[in-house]
């Protein structure tokens, strides 16, 4: 079992060549590897409900099982349990899986009732920076999520913390947006192939600042899935309630609220002051 520390940002379309191109990576060669993953569930969706995300994946030849429980964080920074194991396959290793302290008490009829739900393709492009004192794995994914005949692109960059402080994360992230049009993400591919499957994007309740801003963003990435443009209103009636919290940074909330409107969003500029807003407010909502 390991804990998982990353920041999760989405990329404009024009992102995966302007981050290419960036600075930081200069001279780097990153390594490549095609990830097909298939993500199993009770039909009903009770690992869902637990917040809890089962995948199969293969990759370089190999036939990973990794299951991850629920996380703590937003604005894009999360915290999650995660096990991931190598099976010999071809389906799961449900005695491995019933042997995981998450499992407890879920049953030996729930792990028979496993079905495959939904797919994820994508094609990862990763380098690793020794960035400060910390080790970053920076990961640029590019594909698609497919359920139930729907897709949605996969086009989004993970910033995995090997070694060091989280606000290492946060430093890389804003020296990366200043010319790479970046937002935060808080929806995992898990969450999106189940809201894809279901064709309902579930919107968190706001509350304190931290609750407001996941709910800005996550209705931020059900705008990007669905293109309903009903989400971009959840998120900026989320981003004023914000501006209108004592103690809250009002200007970047009030610059993303404007910042919607952009024909070119997200724009660096949007992505900036996200990351700034992100970063003051505390990441303890539950994912």
């Amino acid at each position: 079992m390991s804990h998982e520390i990353e920041l999760k940002l989405a990329l404009g379309p024009e992102g995966p060549a302007a981050l290419r191109g960036h600075p930081l990576l200069d001279g780097l060669v990153p390594r490549l590897t095609t990830l097909g993953n298939t993500y199993f569930d009770t039909p009903e969706g009770a690992l869902e409900t637990a917040r809890m995300a089962l995948r199969l994946r293969r990759a370089d030849g190999r036939l990973l099982q990794t299951l991850k429980t629920r996380g703590q964080g937003g604005g894009g920074l999360s915290r999650r349990g995660e096990w991931e194991w190598e099976v010999p396959g071809p389906g799961l290793d449900l005695a491995g899986l019933a042997a995981l302290p998450p499992m407890a008490g879920h049953g030996d009829a729930l792990l028979a009732r496993l079905v495959p739900r939904f797919a994820t393709d994508f094609r990862r492009a990763a380098w690793r920076l020794e960035f400060g004192e910390a080790r970053i794995e920076l990961a640029l994914d590019l594909g698609e999520i497919r359920a139930a005949g729907r897709t949605v692109a996969i086009r989004e960059l993970e910033l995995e913390l090997e070694a060091g402080e989280p606000e290492a994360l946060w430093d890389l992230a804003e020296a990366l947006a200043e010319s790479v049009p970046l937002r935060p993400a808080d929806t995992s591919k898990a969450a999106r192939g189940g809201a894809l499957l279901a064709g309902t994007w579930p919107l968190p309740e706001g509350g304190n600042a931290g609750a407001w801003l996941h709910r800005a963003v996550v209705a931020l990435d059900a705008l990007v899935d669905s293109g309903d443009l009903r989400w971009r209103e959840q998120a900026r009636d989320a981003f004023l309630h914000l501006v209108d919290s004592a103690g809250s940074p009002h200007a970047a909330a009030r610059e993303l609220a404007q910042g919607l409107d952009d024909p070119a969003w997200p724009t660096p500029a949007f992505g900036r002051a996200a990351l700034r807003l992100a970063r003051r407010l505390p990441a303890d909502t539950a994912l």
